[in-house]
């Protein structure tokens, strides 16, 4: 009566790990996008995620928001330093996410800062 209960089990185990590894380590695209940094913080209630936004026009009309892993301090600090500034993304996207990892599929692994288009002489 056990050893079916454990085979379950396991095999639900097993289903898990695949999805989240396939979600996790599969990127679905890779990119770059500048624009104003306008947000960045550290939002959630019991899972604490990294979360920003960019305005990539004049009127604020398109938004690219955006999450950071907690394991890439050197891209937090980065986007803290920058908040305000234009700056030059680059991104990982993944098919879907988990909670506990942002809210959006899209992750950032490097931060660039970057003159602005609209004041340049």
């Amino acid at each position: 009566m056990k050893k079916p209960l454990f085979i379950t089990l396991g095999i639900i185990v097993a289903l898990f790990a695949i999805i989240y590894a396939f979600i996790y380590f599969v990127p679905y695209s890779d990119g770059i996008r500048s624009g104003e940094l306008i947000k960045i913080s550290h939002k959630g209630v019991i899972v604490k995620t990294w979360e920003g936004e960019i305005s990539q026009g004049i009127s604020g009309a398109q938004i690219f928001s955006f999450s950071v892993l907690d394991k890439d301090q050197e891209v937090i600090e980065k986007l803290q330093e920058y908040q305000g500034q234009y700056v030059k993304l680059s991104y990982t996207e993944r098919f879907a996410t988990f909670f506990w990892l942002g809210d959006t599929k899209y992750f950032i692994t490097k931060v660039e800062q970057e003159e602005s288009p609209h004041f340049r002489n």
